[in-house]
């Protein structure tokens, strides 16, 4: 399995290049933040026209890291639609593939603050799972965290003590760089794990040496 191995809180897991989080131990794979219709959703309110076609491929790289994990669990942090509407102007071939993706696993699926309604916490060990971090030791979304390295932006999860944040798993979604404050001092220092082929850690948050 491609991915970037970390533990936290004492639970192995490894952070895959798509930004979703397995746990070999507990067969469990954890995804944030999938917006599912968000293209709809601009559309239906006047804004920008992005491709149609987010929701199939979200679903898609969904499904394939189900097959390729083995997951037997699935726990989704919240935000899964991206409005109240999203749900049901879902085409149905994809209305479909969802009730197939579901069905198929155990699948957790928490509120966030565009699904409110669900339950809002999950647990996974010692862990807390839930759409924004809390007290913890907790693994989040919400923030839809990214590192611009090089020129270059990836989504990124970023772990700290007692905070792991993933980043947002939809096809479309926007995210917040790494360094604003309100993410320096919810995770405090720690690792940032790049998505991507080869997703690899960078120091986060760490303090600056003395200047010599």
């Amino acid at each position: 399995m491609t991915g970037y191995p970390l533990t936290f809180a004492g639970t192995d897991f490894v952070a895959l290049p798509s930004g979703a989080l397995f746990c070999p131990a507990a067969s469990a794979l954890i995804l944030a933040d999938l917006h599912l219709g968000k293209s709809e959703r601009m559309a239906r309110r006047g804004g920008a026209l992005l491709p149609p076609f987010e929701t199939r491929d979200t679903l898609d790289r969904l499904r394939r890291e189900i097959r390729q994990t083995g997951a037997r669990q699935l726990f989704l942090l919240g935000d899964i639609f991206d409005d109240d509407h999203a749900r049901e102007a879902l085409t149905q071939d994809d209305q479909d593939l969802w009730n197939r993706i579901t069905s198929a696993t155990a699948c957790i699926c928490l509120a966030g603050n565009h699904d409110p309604g669900a339950r809002a916490e999950a647990v996974l060990g010692a862990i807390t799972l839930r759409h924004i971090a809390d007290r913890g030791p907790d693994i989040s979304g919400h923030y839809h965290p990214k590192v611009r390295l090089n020129n270059v932006t990836r989504k990124a999860f970023l772990v700290g003590r007692d905070h792991l944040i993933l980043p947002a798993f939809g096809t479309f979604t926007g995210g917040l760089d790494a360094t604003d404050t309100s993410l320096t001092t919810l995770v405090g220092p720690g690792i940032a794990i790049l998505t991507g082929p080869r997703p690899f850690a960078v120091p986060y948050c760490q303090p600056k040496g003395p200047k010599r």
